[in-house]
């Protein structure tokens, strides 16, 4: 995306005493959501963060507020504010940027033929994120033709890794590179996490099985 204002809400703590936060990044973007992890993450892929403010002006917000619905009431008209031309630092006072919650995110383990890998994600056609790159696979061995073992629990599979799910036949398990630019597992014509018995925080392993 272009840089710009970025404004993102996924705020199950909506109404509690979490904070309400606008952050500048180090390439000039400037985020605007909750204080619990969600925009750092963005922020540190691409300069980190230069300077945060809490969000405490009512000039830059609507009234009444609702408890339960600060997308609307709240990040929205600043977030605007802030496209018009509001400098940051008018939302509120400065935060301390070590201070910004941050999600634990867990990292591949990557050897020199396998990796282990944890599931972030499932979408609705059961295919699984997990939290590897591009990167890893290569640092593993693992380019587009390989064949690979995926063990989940005590269970084996065996996949390959593509670029597209029409590069292996119906039914068999893609290795493959998703549109977040992260490794993910897909079943052409059918439901991979199904398979593997996939969900969010499941430790998955690759290995290339021509070692």
């Amino acid at each position: 995306m272009p840089i710009g204002v970025h404004l993102a809400v996924v705020d199950p703590g909506v109404g509690s005493a979490r904070r309400s936060v606008a952050l500048e990044g180090g390439d000039g973007r400037l985020y605007v959501g909750p204080d619990n992890g969600l925009l750092v993450v963005a922020a540190e892929k691409l300069g980190g963060v230069k300077h945060a403010v809490e969000i405490q002006d009512p000039r830059y917000t609507l009234a009444p507020m609702s408890a339960t619905f600060h997308g609307r009431d709240l990040f929205s008209p600043a977030a605007a504010h802030l496209a018009t031309g509001v400098p940051l630092g008018d939302l509120g006072p400065e935060l301390v940027v070590d201070d910004l919650v941050r999600i634990d995110i867990p990292r591949a383990e990557v050897g020199s033929t396998r990796l282990r890998a944890t599931v972030l994600y499932v979408d609705r056609f059961g295919n699984v994120q997990l939290n590897a790159t591009s990167e890893d696979l290569k640092t593993a061995g693992i380019e587009p033709g390989t064949r690979v073992e995926i063990e989940s629990g005590f269970e084996a599979y065996f996949a390959v890794a593509a670029r597209t799910f029409a590069d292996v036949r119906p039914g068999e398990i893609v290795l493959y590179e998703d549109s977040y630019r992260n490794v993910a597992l897909a079943l052409n014509g059918g439901n991979a996490a199904d398979m593997l018995l996939a969900r969010p925080g499941r430790e998955l392993r690759v290995r290339r099985t021509d070692t």
